[in-house]
């Protein structure tokens, strides 16, 4: 899949820590990448987030560390029908240099090696109230505060989003045709869906296509349209109460049998199990 290159734009005094609050009726599908680091906080909303060729689900208390050009997308809506909230810090590494090379640096000079996998982090209380400062502070405030936001979650546990590191090769010609693709399919997956159709979409042939989207995805069409059935069938099983086998017609399975399967094969567990575990 090819990203859109984002200029991130260091204004706020040039702030080697740009850091903003998003308020949107829906996070858009924008697959982009940007030289910069991004942390970012969901606060509200819920869907799918793509790293690299991952794609998980995610939900409020969503915290991600993301390496520098490490391609991206949040794509979701809100609960309330309203609006999603996130906050999010970009920072670049060469006012860091220095510190990094340092024996005080190595702990978090590990953590920005570890995130060109992407890494997402058990949110706690007082990180969030970290980040919710740094809204308000400009110049060498918000760095210094940044630094040691940062150095807490180098000596924290956190998990890696892709077993490995994540590197873009793009064309630019490339990425209006593929946004173009994933936008479509995350707008009509709980329809019908037909290669020929999408192919016909991105105004390919239906063999060009495949070989496309393969490349491009690492997935084959009939995987990654599964996978975003799927992610949607996590989130209703969650937070709603309806029968699954409503949940599996809304995400566009055509039979429960076939929903249980493919559910099975990716969650490895059936969809009952997942709605229990999340009851407790």
């Amino acid at each position: 899949m090819k990203p859109i290159f984002e200029n991130i734009p260091h204004d706020k005094g040039a702030s080697s820590f740009h850091a903003y609050r998003i308020v949107v009726p829906f996070f858009e599908f924008k697959w982009h990448f940007h030289p910069e680091y991004e942390l970012t906080y969901i606060v509200k909303g819920s869907g799918y987030r793509l790293v690299g060729n991952t794609y998980e689900d995610f939900q409020a208390g969503d915290l991600v560390l993301l390496g520098r050009n490490v391609p991206h997308t949040w794509s979701g809506k809100s609960l309330d029908g309203v609006s999603v909230e996130a906050v999010v810090i970009q920072f670049g590494k060469e006012p860091m240099q220095s510190l990094l090379a340092s024996p005080e640096g190595a702990a978090l000079h590990q953590l920005l090696n570890e995130a060109a996998h992407g890494v997402r982090f058990p949110v706690r209380e007082v990180w969030i109230e970290q980040l919710n400062r740094l809204l308000a502070m400009e110049g060498m405030l918000r760095m210094l505060h940044g630094l040691a936001l940062l150095e807490e979650l180098a000596q924290a546990p956190y998990e890696r989003i892709s077993p490995n590191p994540i590197q873009h090769s793009f064309s630019p010609q490339q990425e209006l045709r593929i946004n173009t693709i994933c936008r479509y399919i995350m707008n009509h997956f709980n329809d019908p869906l037909t290669v020929e159709k999408v192919a016909t979409v991105s105004g390919m042939s239906t063999s060009n296509f495949c070989k496309f989207f393969k490349k491009a995805t690492g997935k084959t069409f009939s995987d990654y349209v599964n996978e975003i059935r799927i992610q949607e069938a996590c989130i209703l099983l969650r937070e709603t109460e309806r029968k699954i086998s409503t949940i599996a017609s809304d995400c566009g399975f055509e039979t429960l049998s076939y929903f249980n399967r493919v559910f099975l094969t990716k969650k490895k567990c059936r969809p009952m199990a997942y709605r229990k575990y999340f009851l407790r």
